[in-house]
């Protein structure tokens, strides 16, 4: 059975930067595309940005781009979002989906869902 656990949120400042990490047990995590959605309260879950099987293509949301960096290490099994220069509008619950099969930007699109990490930054 897959699961997929996502780990890195807090409470930060404006400006602060957070890591957030993906694994996966239950299944080769280098075999899947992977992405990282968001949801903030009252919202819908948006688009952040992801990363394709050996890590040559990469898409960001417009607000991510100079912003987020993602990367994937498949020795470690690990997919990073690193964000940089936080906001206050970025607070929202952070979640990791594999396994893409369709348009990368649709949450429609993927099979592995984790529960979420939630990142909230102050003003």
């Amino acid at each position: 059975q897959v699961r997929v656990v996502e780990s890195g949120g807090g409470l930060v400042q404006a400006g602060d930067s957070l890591t957030l990490s993906c694994t996966m047990s239950g299944g080769t995590m280098a075999n899947y595309a992977w992405a990282w959605f968001r949801q903030a309260p009252g919202k819908e879950r948006e688009f952040v940005s992801a990363i394709g099987w050996s890590s040559g293509r990469t898409y960001y949301a417009d607000y991510a781009k100079g912003r987020f960096t993602i990367s994937r290490d498949n020795a470690k099994s690990t997919v990073t979002l690193q964000m940089n220069s936080l906001k206050p509008e970025d607070t929202a619950v952070y979640v990791c989906a594999g396994d893409v099969n369709g348009n990368w930007y649709d949450t429609a699109s993927y099979n592995f869902w984790g529960q979420g990490t939630q990142v909230t930054v102050s003003s």
